[in-house]
């Protein structure tokens, strides 16, 4: 199944830290579901306030939402403009793959956090003041490659739960 899902009352919460890091412990527990690229994945960390975790890709050097992006940030402002999220902010990780200088990856990784933030604000309405976009450049890849390798999954939005 495709679609955002909100954690059930007293469900553990995820860290904002990508699924695939997850303990053997942590995978074998309860977790609640979260989506990277339309797809399902379990996390599990402390406390139990709904969380939305979903991962945007980027075409190599560029900030331009693709139509799957718009698809995926489609079901992302439904979720942030229900009342079940409207007390939540949301912290938005723009990243990049190792291709091209770690200066030029900020700014691209910035780009990217900003062009999700300004489509959910502009077509959802969701306020500015919950919605904070970061450039990570190639610092937490997804995927640990070598330089100057160009790993679609790193190149990528990550939307975390920062809480009320």
């Amino acid at each position: 199944t495709r679609g955002i899902r909100m954690a059930p009352a007293g469900a553990p919460a995820d860290s904002g830290a990508p699924a695939t890091q997850a303990t053997p412990e942590a995978r074998k527990s309860s977790a609640r579901p979260a989506i990277a690229a339309g797809k399902p994945m379990t996390t599990a960390h402390g406390d139990a306030m709904p969380a939305v975790n979903l991962t945007v890709n980027f075409a190599t050097g560029s900030a331009e939402l693709t139509p799957q992006a718009i698809h995926t940030l489609d079901a992302l402002g439904t979720a942030l403009s229900s009342e079940a999220l409207s007390h939540y902010r949301f912290r938005v990780e723009g990243h990049t793959d190792t291709v091209g200088k770690p200066e030029a990856n900020r700014a691209l990784s910035e780009q990217r956090a900003q062009a999700v933030v300004a489509y959910i604000e502009s077509k959802f309405g969701v306020a500015a003041a919950r919605l904070e976009p970061v450039g990570m450049g190639s610092d937490k890849p997804l995927v640990i490659t070598g330089p100057q390798v160009p790993e679609p999954r790193n190149r990528r939005v990550l939307v975390v739960n920062l809480g009320g």
